[in-house]
């Protein structure tokens, strides 16, 4: 809703009871926004951190914004029951009666707003925050409303996606890492003695830096996508991770190079015990996951999970033994046969965690498809369309729920889709949406 400026006239009955209709429909979106923000998973773990640097600078702005947006939606929700208070006294209200209605719903509020700088932008006022306090209408204020929530919504969203991205992954690179440091100590290659046990340090602790870092300083790992208008568009910046894991895949294929020279046969053998190591690996992961997909979501086949693959390990021992015993006539085929078979079945685990996730990367797509047309919907001034906020609403409950039924979930956002291609085909054509 644009915001209204004062009109001359007084309002008849009709037209105070469709403002204040549209006016309880802004309120109960904002209300839902507000809500949304303070379940927000990313807001709960800002709340909870200790942050430094970039966020810890833009989550006091955003505190500030949050702020603002719940005393102006107290402000907001306090005039609308008055209004409705005055409008429910009689049935015909009189001239007085209407007078003051107007005077409410047309007239201006005054709102706080302290000098806080954007969270988008150093050094600039946060909007609507310039003064102590200014008069504003009630459209007026859900605009300063939405302003600041898109703000909040921004730091929040962006913190929240580094912390889903970052720490796990560099907790999984610093798990290889202590692998390939047990490896290097095997064979001889530690710092000081070798370029490749001096890089592992390196590594070791760039890891240990980049992890504190991300935990309390989020967004110094966020690159925001210019343009875009959503909050939170962008990504997580992964250069260092992906610098440290080219470092210790560099460092690995140097201790297999010395594997080689020195005894090759022992290095085959260790790459066959991480092979089937990491595909048991994967198997626990995949059956575990199963157990989570089961529980969130439902109507949906999830495929069952296979054992470890025990002859294989079996057939390892066994060439332990013949290596012990310099059997290489035996070992030779034997490492051909297990190393093939060891890759497979790695691949084979892989695709099974890949088989029993999928459910949740078809919920996440659908998640995102359903804000991408809610925010093509916003930009085309159609956010208040009741059957558009009807379908949305609908769908987004399906999609967080739990378990939630991908199949019904599923048909909700490709009816809120097909509604928002109906609504936005007249403004796409030069026209304007037909009234619904």
């Amino acid at each position: 809703m644009g915001p209204a400026g004062p009109t001359s006239g007084v309002m008849s009955r009709e037209e105070a009871d469709r403002a204040l209709e549209r006016l309880d429909a802004e309120h109960e979106a904002v209300e839902a926004s507000l809500l949304a923000l303070q379940d927000h998973a990313g807001r709960r773990l800002l709340e909870g951190a200790e942050l430094t640097g970039t966020t810890a600078h833009r989550w006091a702005r955003a505190e500030a914004a949050i702020t603002l947006l719940w005393n102006g939606f107290e402000t907001y929700t306090r005039t609308l029951r008055t209004a409705h208070e005055l409008r429910g006294r009689r049935r015909w209200p009189s001239r007085d009666d209407l007078a003051e209605l107007t005077r409410l719903l047309r007239g201006t509020v005054t709102v706080s707003g302290g000098a806080v700088a954007a969270a988008g932008a150093e050094g600039a006022p946060l909007a609507g925050g310039a003064r102590l306090a200014e008069e504003v209408t009630l459209g007026g204020l859900v605009e300063r409303m939405n302003e600041w929530y898109a703000q909040a919504l921004d730091v929040v969203a962006a913190a929240d996606s580094v912390w889903s991205a970052l720490p796990a992954r560099i907790d999984m690179l610093a798990a290889e890492l202590q692998r390939v440091r047990s490896l290097a100590h095997s064979v001889g290659v530690r710092p000081g003695e070798h370029p490749a046990g001096d890089d592992l340090e390196r590594t070791t602790a760039e890891l240990t830096a980049l992890r504190a870092q991300v935990l309390t300083d989020p967004l110094a790992f966020w690159s925001a996508t210019g343009g875009s208008g959503a909050p939170g568009s962008g990504r997580p910046d992964t250069a260092r991770y992906d610098a440290a894991a080219r470092a210790l895949e560099e460092v690995r294929r140097e201790i297999d190079a010395v594997l080689g020279v020195r005894q090759d046969a022992e290095q085959r053998l260790m790459k066959l015990r991480d092979l089937l190591s990491r595909a048991d690996r994967t198997l626990a992961e995949a059956r575990t996951a199963r157990g989570e997909v089961l529980a969130k979501i439902a109507a949906y086949e999830v495929p069952a999970v296979s054992g470890p693959p025990t002859q294989l390990h079996e057939q390892l021992s066994t060439a332990a033994d013949y290596r012990r015993h310099a059997q290489w006539n035996r070992l030779s085929p034997l490492l051909e046969s297990l190393e093939k078979s060891a890759e497979d079945e790695l691949e084979r685990a892989r695709a099974q965690l890949s088989a029993v996730t999928a459910p949740l990367a078809v919920r996440a797509e659908l998640r995102g498809r359903l804000d991408a047309y809610k925010a093509k919907v916003a930009r085309h001034g159609l956010a208040e369309d009741r059957i558009l906020m009807e379908r949305y609403d609908a769908a987004r409950r399906m999609l967080w729920s739990a378990p939630c039924d991908l199949r019904a979930a599923e048909e909700a956002v490709l009816r809120y889709q097909q509604a928002a291609q109906e609504s936005l085909r007249p403004q796409q054509h030069g026209g304007r949406p037909a009234e619904r």
